[in-house]
This record gives structure tokens, sequence and C-alpha cells, in this order.
């Protein structure tokens, strides 16, 4: 039985020019039949009825459908023969046009899935936050994968914590998750760095175990498929590790998720563990310029804290302070007292840094407080271990001052010394005479003491040498031999200078040092 194929049954346009080609080039009538079931169908060149007029060559069944081809008006071997080339060359036609329908039927599946990658792309470049960059990324995965559920995390190496970034879709957990989570799948993945794959009514365990609210809030929920993906970054040098998971729970049609699916929300996370790490880095070069700007204030501010010397009544006076770092416990104050006399004070906190530099302000805004009243300079400073000792007894630091008052008048120098080692007269001749300490430090000297010595003063020609050890250490270091000693022979050399000179010779010296070790503070107060 035959009948005319119905429009349905249309050849492929490479096989249709194959067999017209075969037609014109060789002049060959050429018929082609398609069986099905017990009917012959004639599909090539036109629709006609009848049986065919002489013998067929089937085509090789990979082809679609039963095809035979017939060459008319032929012998029956050269028929055959001919029946043969051109069943090669239409087996050929129609394998490639199979493959162009299987590769246009794949650009068509994945063209929102290649789609998506570009536009994550672009949204992690063009958005700088990280939460609002994901929650982005994940709407569109979880619009292209038809999920749920999405989820994004991020690992906090310092709290040991994955943090949520971003979700969409329904209520899933949101506090932080332990990285040893035992029971998570969300851990899991993150400790191991490979995907999982969960087909609808397999158990993941806890993949995102929420708080008992949520649950409380969720109805029961049927088994469905999840996909759990680590966010890997792979640093230009060194091994990739896991900073993240993007989990997918759930499909709108209820089926597994694919390796497919998986390959591409892999793709998805590479390109987010890279915006992850970026993001990382930007966070952590903003925070560094704001504590440089911050140290940089605090040690503008402790600079100010310091008596402009430039000027100052009543005596010639050379100081500088150089801290170890940004700000530090070295200190020196000066105070115009009644009857011309001068105060003079410079301290030394037993640390360096913010602690001291705090200490430090406390200090001198007490000292300024107790010496303007005029007392005496061992009243000044068990004033000021009174009002500091609790601080510095819970700091655990203490704090070596001299503090003296310089008399025209009676031609003195009163002072007291908690422990400050480097305190100096240097006379006009050249020879230096110590200034020894009265009593221990600020903070542990104890109630009975503070005490006070004398020497005499010429304001003339005689110069008070005020230094830390900060200074000291560095010159002694450098020439192999008693810092304190070189610093006072310098002075001594130089004691004809103006104050200022010498300050500043110091230092000079100090920065000759190579390599300069800033290990302490270092200050240095001069004054004539």
């Amino acid at each position: 039985m035959t009948r005319r194929a119905s429009s349905d049954a249309a050849l492929p346009e490479s096989v249709r020019a194959t067999l017209d080609e075969f037609r014109r080039a060789l002049g060959l009538d050429v018929h082609l039949w398609r069986a099905e079931g017990t009917e012959t169908v004639h599909v090539y060149p036109g629709l006609e009825s009848g049986p065919p007029q002489s013998r067929c060559l089937p085509l090789p069944s990979e082809t679609v459908g039963q095809l035979a081809i017939e060459v008319r008006g032929v012998e029956a071997d050269r028929g055959e023969l001919l029946g043969e080339l051109i069943a090669s060359q239409l087996a050929r036609a129609f394998d490639h046009e199979r493959e162009v329908r299987f590769f246009t039927y794949e650009l068509s599946e994945r063209y929102e899935e290649i789609n998506l990658l570009y536009s994550i792309s672009e949204t992690l470049g063009s958005v700088l936050n990280l939460r609002d960059a994901s929650l982005a990324i994940l709407s569109e995965v979880c619009d292209v994968l038809a999920a749920l559920r999405g989820s994004l995390w991020v690992y906090d190496p310092e709290r040991g914590m994955l943090d949520l970034v971003a979700a969409v879709g329904r209520e899933g957990r949101e506090e932080p998750l332990p990285r040893d989570h035992p029971e998570s799948v969300t851990a899991k993945v993150f400790r191991d760095g490979r995907s999982v794959i969960f087909g609808p009514g397999e158990d993941p365990g806890r993949l995102e175990r929420p708080d008992e609210a949520t649950e409380r809030r969720s109805a029961p929920r049927a088994p469905e498929s999840v996909l759990s993906v680590p966010i890997r970054y792979t640093p230009p040098t060194g091994i990739p590790r896991s900073v993240g998971v993007i989990n997918l729970m759930g499909r709108r049609n209820g089926e597994r998720f694919t390796a497919s699916d998986e390959k591409l929300l892999s793709a998805i996370a590479s390109q987010v563990g890279a915006a992850v790490e970026n993001n990382r880095l930007v966070q952590k070069t903003l925070e560094q310029e704001r504590v440089a700007r911050e140290l940089e204030l605090a040690h503008d501010l402790q600079m100010k804290l310091l008596p402009m010397v430039e000027g100052f009544e009543g005596a010639e006076v050379g100081a500088r302070m150089q801290p170890a770092e940004s700000v530090g416990g070295d200190f020196y104050h000066l105070f115009r007292l009644p009857d011309d006399r001068v105060g003079v004070m410079l301290g030394d906190v037993s640390s360096h840094g913010f602690r001291a530099a705090l200490v430090m302000a406390l200090v001198m805004s007490a000292a300024a407080i107790y010496a303007s009243e005029g007392a005496s300079p061992a009243l000044v400073l068990r004033h000021l271990d009174d009002a500091l000792g609790d601080e510095l007894e819970s700091t655990e630091m203490y704090l070596t001052l001299f503090y003296g008052v310089l008399d025209p008048a009676r031609q003195s120098l009163d002072y007291a010394n908690a422990g400050h080692p480097h305190a100096f007269v240097v006379r006009s001749d050249g020879s230096s005479e110590r200034l020894a300490a009265t009593d221990p430090p600020v903070g542990i000297a104890g109630p009975d003491s503070y005490h006070q010595a004398s020497v005499t003063w010429d304001r003339a020609t005689d110069l008070l040498l005020l230094f830390t050890d900060g200074l000291s250490d560095l010159l002694g270091a450098a020439q192999r031999e008693n810092g304190e000693e070189i610093v006072v022979r310098e002075v001594e050399a130089n004691r004809s200078r103006p104050a200022r000179e010498i300050v500043d010779h110091l230092f000079t010296l100090a920065g000759q040092v190579r390599p300069e070790i800033m290990s302490d503070d270092r200050t240095v107060l001069v004054v004539r």
C-alpha cells in the first residue's frame, strides 16, 4: 500500500539539495521513499501515488525513518551502484542536519545560562557592595534554574564562621554558621571544597539549620532537590581555598538538580570567589587607610598637647619628642610660675603606642592642674601618684617622671625625680651633675613618697638636660658604648650653642645610625 507524503514529511533542505544536484548533474531520475508501518510514502521529488517502479536501496538505519533510494531509467546493476553512491551522500547530509539541529537545540537550551554568566560578570564588575551584588546574582540564578531558595555564605576566618551575605526565596537560616558544624551540609561543603547534589526524597542532613522561630513559622515541606557548591578562590600563586558556599534548594518543577546545573553554578561560584576575595582586599585596604588616617590624626593631636618652646618666656628652651610608633608615652611640659620661676617636667611611660599615649595625656592634664597651684615638686608628684595610681595599676604601667622648678632669685633648682635616670645639670665649665632619683617611679612608689632635692642654678650659663632612654639606647648600640655618656658628652661639647641647636644636633646623630631602629620613644629637653 502506498500513499502520498504529507507536508510534515518534508525533507531537510540539505538532503533535498543533494538529491536535486544528482538529478541535475547526472540527469538521474531519483526518487526517495519512506516506509511507515505497512505503507510506503513517496517523499521526493514530488507528491505521487503508486508503488516504486524499480528496486529501492535502503539508506543507513540511523537516518530519520526507514528511507530508500530508487533510481529509474537505468539498468538494474548501474541503478544499484548509483543508489549506493546517493545513499552514502544522503547519509552524510542527514548526519550534518542532525548535528545542526542538536547544536541549535543546545545553544537555545544554554542561551539563558550563557546570558546569566555574562550578566553576573557585569554585576560583579559594576556593583562594589558585595551584599548587593550577591543578592542580584542569586535572584538571577534562582530564576534561570527555577530554584525555590538560594543562599550565599561567605567565610570569616577571624571568627571561624560562615555569614549569610544574601538569600532569596523562602525563609531559611540567617544566623552565622560555624565552620565545623557537624550536621550542616553547608559547612561540610565548605570544608571539603566539593559540590553535592541531593534529589527529592534523599536526605541531605541539615543544609541550613533554621532557628526555632523559623521552624515554628514554616509548614512541613515535601522532600526536594538540593544543590550546594563551594565558592573557591585560586590566588595567582598558592593553593585554591574555599571562601564561601552557594546553596539552591527546591525546584519549581519538582525535579532534581542536574550535573549540568552543578557545572553552571560552579562557574558562577568561581566568579563570585574572585569577587569575594577582591572585596576582602578592598575592605582591608580601606581599613588600613582608615587606621592610617586615625594614627596620623592621633600623632598630630599628641604633638599639639606638647607645649610650644619657641618664644617661651622665662627661659631658653629646646625640645623634641619622636614616638616609636604614631603616638608614644614620652612627654615634656613647661610651666610659668609666680616670682619668675619656671617649672620643667619630663616623663616616660613604661610602654609606647596608644596605651602609653593615653596615660601621657592624663599625666599632662593633671600636671598642669597641680603645677599651676604653685606646689613644690615633691607635692606635685604626690598629687599625680594619687590621681593616676589606679589607672597605672589597671594598665600594668608605671611612669618615670622628673619635675624641677628653676628659681632665678634664689639661684636654685628644686626637683623631685621619680625614677627617671637621665637628668643632668651641665655647668659653664663643661662639667655635668646628675640629678639622681629621689623616689621610685609614679605608680609603684607607694604612699610614703615623694621627696625633693636642690642644686645651685646659674640661669646665664647652666643647662638643664633631660632625655629618655630611646635616644641613649640607640646611640649606645650604634657606637658600642654607654649611650647616656654619649648624650651628655655631646651636650657638654656644644653647651655654648642655643638650646634648640643642641637638641637638633642630638637628633641628627640619631638619624645617622643605620639602620635606625625605633624601639622606643625619643625625647630631649634642654633648658637654659
